[in-house]
């Protein structure tokens, strides 16, 4: 692994000592935790989730707490207000306040009185987050937003994980990504590793089965030919 990889933060780092992390549990937000309390003085990880509380994401969390001896701060996640007004799992309920992630971030740098976000985006993600990294560099100046990784390859960062012996949820290695979405073919997953988070979902977006059920009656079926 090239030294070079490090040079973002290793720059970020004499900007600012103190960070705020994004963690969502996913490969790359687990590097990024993970060179952030290397490299910074004071880091503040937070942690978006659907529903609160689903046990195989509280065990994920409580694994890299423990870890850097630290709290990840847990807030809903900005999509759940739409979820929750426009009917998208659930009834709807036109009296939920819209929230975006810019509402997220203010309340997260006023709550702990940083500035600075480091997220794991990376340029090898889509076409989207290269341009937008190209035109900020790893640096957002203007946003107060860090990219550690953001030349990093994903071969990169499964090595780095693998060396360094972080946490990989089951989920993760089996969807390949940490859960994120009430998408059918997700929550298909999570229904047979996790049968009661599964319920626990069910019990705040109960139209998801809908999605579950067309997934594995049709999607899943053709996937296995």
């Amino acid at each position: 692994m090239s030294n070079l990889l490090f040079d973002p933060i290793k720059t970020q780092a004499s900007v600012t000592d103190s960070v705020i992390v994004g963690f969502s549990g996913g490969k790359d937000s687990i590097v990024t935790l993970d060179l952030c309390f290397r490299y910074f003085k004071t880091v503040k990880p937070f942690f978006m989730y659907l529903v609160k509380g689903l046990e195989f994401q509280e065990k994920m969390l409580n694994w890299y707490e423990n870890k850097y001896d630290t709290e990840i701060i847990r807030i809903p996640h900005f999509e759940v207000s739409d979820f929750l007004k426009w009917g998208s799992f659930t009834l709807p309920d036109l009296n939920v306040d819209i929230v975006g992630i810019n509402d997220v971030y203010e309340y997260l740098r006023q709550k702990t009185g940083l500035h600075w976000i480091a997220a794991g985006e990376r340029c090898a993600d889509s076409i989207v987050r290269n341009a937008m990294i190209k035109k900020s560099g790893s640096i957002d100046f203007k946003r107060g937003r860090f990219y550690p990784i953001a030349y990093w390859k994903k071969q990169e960062v499964m090595q780095y994980i693998k060396r360094k012996k972080l946490y990989l949820s089951l989920e993760q290695r089996q969807i390949g990504f940490s859960f994120r979405s009430l998408a059918g073919s997700e929550l298909s997953v999570i229904k047979e590793l996790y049968p009661n988070d599964y319920e626990k979902i069910l019990k705040v977006y109960p139209l998801a089965e809908a999605g579950v059920k067309h997934y594995e009656l049709y999607e899943r079926s053709e996937k296995n030919g």
